[in-house]
């Protein structure tokens, strides 16, 4: 024989579950209310028989039978009494117990079946006891004759049948309110288990548990941040990836976004503020790409994809396509020095041959000496030779200012370069805009000595042999005074004008086209960052040059060598 399965479906197990509930409930609730009912269906029982021995007891012909022991006369008056209030016995004894009357005839001149003693004592009594009738509830009070003398006991019984008679009269009404009770309980019950079965989709409950150990193996496993919202903006779930990228505090579940993350644009695209898809945000160093998705519950779910090492590629793309240009026009140039060269060997000035070589040679050599001796940090010094070659490729002049001067004691080489190259990169870009010397369409090559863009000490206004053919310019300050660095980026470009000063360190914010395989405005708003968490201040200004300046103050920036005693 099969045993009975429970019901796998959440729906089936509910409506079971709730209708055996319901079910007891109803039983106890009325079972409850029954039983004290039947305690005061009893008590009122004893009382009617106490009252009816006492009447009885009250009665002179009868004390005066029960004393002379008339059992007769005692006989026709108790069953005169037992059928007038309708009492299931009238039993009156003498001083010794001895039955003067029963509904039973045979039994007079016995003894009776319970204890006489409390009654013949003067006491009044009142119980449920078995006696020769059966269950009775019973009164008994003591018989007295005229003057005050006990001569007998007067025991007055009503059945339990007519007790229990009263109780079932009054439990049918009862137990009718309990079925219309539970007849709702089920009915609601039976709507709320369809429901949940359009709720869970008919699904079972073990499936249920499987689908949430597979959600959160899911969620945290996948490389993806993830973060939901309620419809109150709390957050009620963020993966492992999520709490990393958005460097979330452990207590995050709950909490509202404004409350986890600092004021900025990545706190309005999470909180639904700034719409949109693939929106670009920074957090720290890390730049993210969000995408928020309401929920139809009036929450939301937001993804977060890391883009902070394909941005690093694309970046590293853009400089070596940049360099590689560069390249090829140094190879150009250098094949027109050759052929100079070739061409005074060949017409026997063998001296201005050795002069032109010395030249070309003694000028890139001292370039190299004032670098490396202004900037002596690797990194930063690497940084700036990389983007001379692609400010000459773009036909612009590149100058470290005299004063610069930067020790190799960076704490953070890393974030300076970035900070540093971010902000050379974006005066590049405003410097190149059209102007006289990219009318042509290329950059301007005879200005100054081939690949020599990088001149420092050198004035700007020096940069070429005339004013007309003067090649957009980029300045670059690195000052030093004990820990603190400062960090100066001007151009010749358009500027900044003063309205959009704070607007350009916002993520996504840019005045220029993006190019088709990366977003902009991620520059300036990941400097802006890294500045802020190092403790330091970014902004920006008007240039000498006339286009824009950023200046940079990082407090702890450079380590302090020990002072030898």
């Amino acid at each position: 024989m099969r045993r009975p399965h429970w019901p796998r479906r959440v729906f089936a197990q509910l409506l079971l579950s709730q209708t055996v509930v319901t079910v007891g409930v109803t039983a106890v609730t009325a079972g409850l209310f029954l039983a004290p009912v039947s305690r005061e269906l009893d008590r009122d029982a004893m009382q009617r028989a106490l009252s009816i021995a006492q009447v009885t007891a009250q009665d002179e012909v009868i004390a005066r039978a029960a004393e002379a022991r008339d059992a007769a006369v005692v006989q026709r008056n108790a069953e005169q009494i037992r059928l007038a209030t309708g009492a299931s016995f009238v039993v009156i004894t003498d001083v010794d117990g001895i039955r003067l009357s029963h509904t039973d005839p045979g039994r007079i001149g016995q003894r009776v079946s319970t204890d006489p003693e409390p009654a013949l004592r003067g006491e009044s009594v009142t119980a449920i006891q078995q006696g020769t009738l059966g269950r009775t509830a019973r009164g008994k009070v003591p018989l007295r004759a005229v003057d005050g003398r006990i001569v007998g006991e007067v025991s007055v019984g009503i059945s339990d049948d007519s007790i229990r008679h009263r109780l079932m009269s009054m439990a049918t009404g009862i137990l009718l309110c309990a079925g219309v009770g539970l007849a709702a309980g089920l009915a609601a019950t039976l709507v709320l288990a369809r429901r949940l079965k359009r709720r869970t989709h008919n699904i079972a409950v073990a499936d249920i548990a499987a689908l949430l150990v597979e959600r959160e193996a899911m969620l945290h496993g996948i490389r993806e941040g993830m973060v939901a919202l309620d419809p109150d903006g709390r957050i009620r779930l963020a993966n492992d990836e999520a709490v990393r990228l958005l460097a979330l505090p452990d207590d995050c579940v709950g909490r509202s976004v404004d409350q986890v993350l600092p004021q900025g644009r990545l706190a309005d695209v999470l909180a639904g503020r700034i719409e949109g898809t693939d929106l670009p945000a920074v957090r720290d160093d890390r730049v993210l790409v969000v995408n928020r998705m309401a929920t139809p519950d009036g929450g939301a779910v937001t993804t977060l994809r890391d883009r902070t090492e394909l941005e690093s590629l694309v970046r590293e793309l853009d400089n070596t396509r940049s360099l590689t240009e560069a390249l090829r026009a140094q190879d150009h140039e250098h094949a027109n020095r050759m052929h100079t060269l070739l061409g005074l060997l060949e017409l026997g000035r063998h001296e201005q041959a050795a002069e032109f070589i010395s030249e070309q040679s003694g000028s890139h050599a001292a370039v190299a000496a004032e670098v490396s001796e202004q900037v002596q940090d690797p990194h930063v010094a690497a940084l700036l030779a990389g983007k001379t070659a692609v400010a000459a490729e773009r036909g612009i002049e590149l100058v470290l200012s005299a004063d610069s001067h930067l020790p190799d004691a960076a704490v953070d080489a890393r974030a300076l370069v970035t900070v540093v190259g971010n902000l050379i990169d974006n005066a590049l870009d405003a410097a190149a805009g059209p102007g006289p010397a990219r009318a042509a369409g290329g950059p301007v090559r005879g200005a100054l000595p081939p690949g020599a863009v990088f001149f420092p000490g050198r004035s700007p206004a020096s940069a070429g042999p005339s004013a007309g053919s003067r090649r957009p310019v980029v300045e670059v300050a690195l000052r030093a005074d004990g820990p603190v660095l400062l960090v100066e980026v001007g151009d010749s470009g358009p500027g900044v004008a003063p309205e959009l000063r704070t607007r350009i360190f916002e993520e996504g914010w840019t005045s220029k086209q993006a190019p088709a395989h990366r977003p902009r405005g991620l520059g300036l708003a990941m400097v802006a960052r890294l500045v802020e968490r190092a403790g330091g201040t970014i902004s920006v200004g008007e240039a000498q040059l006339g286009g824009a300046r950023f200046t940079v103050r990082l407090p702890e920036a450079l380590y302090i060598a020990p002072v030898e005693a």
